[in-house]
């Protein structure tokens, strides 16, 4: 299974970007999907999550202004950042819970991560 996420990039403050992330490989069903981000010199953090039947929750730091969302046919995670601010500077990671065909569970699997620059 690999998860490609792709949409980062150089931003200016109070600016957007929407990231992507898709699941490919031996897949039979995704559960939870999920963006971390790990800015340097610190640990990485949930920003959102989402089921699979579409529940989310945000970070405080981020709530109002990003949203997660998801397209289970296929197998892709989105997020669209708005008001971005410096802050928000980080690598962003996705991760989801799959179900491997003739698997018995979910496994996690993590992405490579795509930079996200808020800078004027």
């Amino acid at each position: 299974v690999q998860l490609q996420a792709s949409g980062g990039g150089l931003v200016q403050p109070g600016g957007s970007l929407r990231l992507s992330c898709a699941a490919s490989g031996n897949i039979f069903s995704v559960g939870v999907m999920a963006w971390y981000r790990q800015a340097p010199g610190k640990q990485r953090e949930l920003v959102a999550r989402i089921t699979r039947g579409g529940s989310t929750n945000y970070a405080d730091s981020v709530k109002g202004r990003f949203t997660i969302s998801r397209d289970n046919a296929k197998n892709t995670v989105y997020l669209r950042m708005d008001s971005l601010k410096p802050e928000d500077t980080a690598v962003y990671h996705c991760g989801a819970d799959v179900w491997p065909y003739s698997g018995t569970s979910y496994v996690n699997y993590w992405g490579q991560g795509t930079l996200v620059t808020v800078s004027s």
